[in-house]
């Protein structure tokens, strides 16, 4: 039987699968604080300001810049000590940025929410991380499984999340919400107890010939599936966020209740973590490439459903079809990326590539409030398609080149 430790081991995926399982389970814990930040902030955000809501978002686009921030400390921390301990800390880090998020909610102050939602983002760069570690123990063949296992935990995160607003969002009336982080806080320190179980090696120091350390990050980044992949990245990140950080305050201006826009969240992350079953299978069958390709044309549906109409079941539909488009062009952008560096240089490379995405991602939520409170909401998914185009465009392009070269 292969043994593996904390500093040394083998690839084994008998391991990986258990990682994978254990990760699930974090996801779907940790992963709901994102879900209650995403269902929440925008809207108790709104009440705490005055006339002018254009600044509404900002608790959300604090979170992802937490995230942003948090990539490559994260990366860091996990490169010295190991998965273990970097997720162990992050989930108490979770704990106490939910108390602090309760008690910005019960005295409606503005921007300690802004903070605390800022440190679960931090939080969340380390969580964004599950889905590399579990691919750090698993074979070539098993990696795409593996990371759609993972993203799979996000399923329950996206009924957890939500419904856990709804059931506690009027706990202590008449603060809303403060019920809500409260019970984040307990989610955040039941996922510790699962992350505490995880085992990954530590990189090693030197490579299979014996070199000093991997390639520099500037020779990684030149290769074309680098490219592609951070590129189609960051911007399905930053559209599923543009998208879905307007959506709750979209709905609400159009009569909708707070408890319609929770459920379109949950049916929006259950779509977004889904299809997570069966993404790592349909990528190593028909390549990365075709699987993203299928995510951003599902981006383009989605914005031309939203442009239909303000009906709820049309929210409901575009918000599911964002979801969707997330999943498969998201999870296959990773698993390119995962095929562009060596084993002893994957967290200098996953840290750079979340900081890259999450830096994006920052600023398309910060420019979601802005966008809708200025503009409205068609305006906001309008603003997609370029970016759709050049993902596509960049997704031809690679897989020509690609043909190309194994002709010659």
């Amino acid at each position: 039987m292969t043994t593996t430790t904390e500093s040394a081991g083998t690839i084994d995926d008998t391991l990986a699968r258990r990682n994978a399982l254990l990760l699930s389970v974090a996801q779907a814990l940790g992963g709901s604080s994102a879900t209650i930040v995403f269902a929440t902030t925008s809207i108790l955000g709104a009440s705490l300001l005055g006339a002018d809501k254009s600044l509404a978002t900002l608790p959300v686009t604090a979170f992802v810049l937490g995230t942003a921030l948090g990539t490559l400390p994260a990366g860091l921390i996990m490169r010295h000590f190991g998965r273990r301990v970097g997720f162990s800390f992050s989930m108490l880090l979770g704990f106490v940025f939910s108390l602090i998020a309760a008690l910005a909610a019960y005295y409606g102050h503005f921007y300690l929410l802004c903070f605390s939602t800022l440190g679960t983002g931090l939080v969340a760069a380390f969580v964004q991380q599950f889905r590399f570690a579990a691919a750090d123990t698993a074979s070539d063949g098993f990696k795409p499984k593996a990371i759609s296992l993972v993203l799979a935990g996000g399923i329950l995160a996206g009924v957890i999340g939500p419904q856990t607003v709804i059931w506690t969002k009027d706990l202590f009336e008449p603060f809303l919400f403060v019920g809500t982080y409260l019970a984040q806080a307990v989610l955040s320190l039941i996922a510790f107890f699962v992350v505490v179980n995880v085992r990954v090696p530590l990189p090693p120091k030197r490579n299979s010939v014996g070199h000093k350390q991997g390639r520099p990050l500037s020779y990684i980044m030149k290769q074309p599936s680098f490219v592609v992949a951070v590129l189609c990245g960051m911007i399905s990140y930053a559209i599923m966020s543009l998208v879905m950080t307007s959506a709750p305050l979209a709905m609400i201006a159009c009569g909708l209740t707070e408890t319609d826009a929770a459920l379109g969240i949950q049916w929006h992350v259950v779509a977004m973590f889904g299809p997570s079953f069966i993404t790592g299978n349909l990528i190593t069958r028909f390549g990365a490439l075709k699987i993203m390709g299928v995510g951003f044309g599902l981006y383009l549906l989605c914005s031309m459903v939203a442009l239909t109409g303000l009906e709820l079941w049309i929210f409901w539909s575009s918000l599911v079809l964002l979801g969707l488009g997330w999943n498969f062009s998201f999870v296959g952008a990773t698993t390119l990326l995962t095929q562009t560096y060596r084993d002893e240089e994957r967290n200098m490379v996953q840290a750079f590539n979340d900081f890259l995405v999450f830096g994006l991602v920052a600023i398309s939520s910060f420019s979601s409030g802005k966008l809708l409170h200025s503009f409205g909401w068609e305006t906001v998914n309008t603003m997609v398609f370029p970016f759709i185009a050049v993902c596509l465009v960049s997704l031809i392009w690679l897989g020509l080149r690609r043909k190309t070269e194994s002709i010659a």
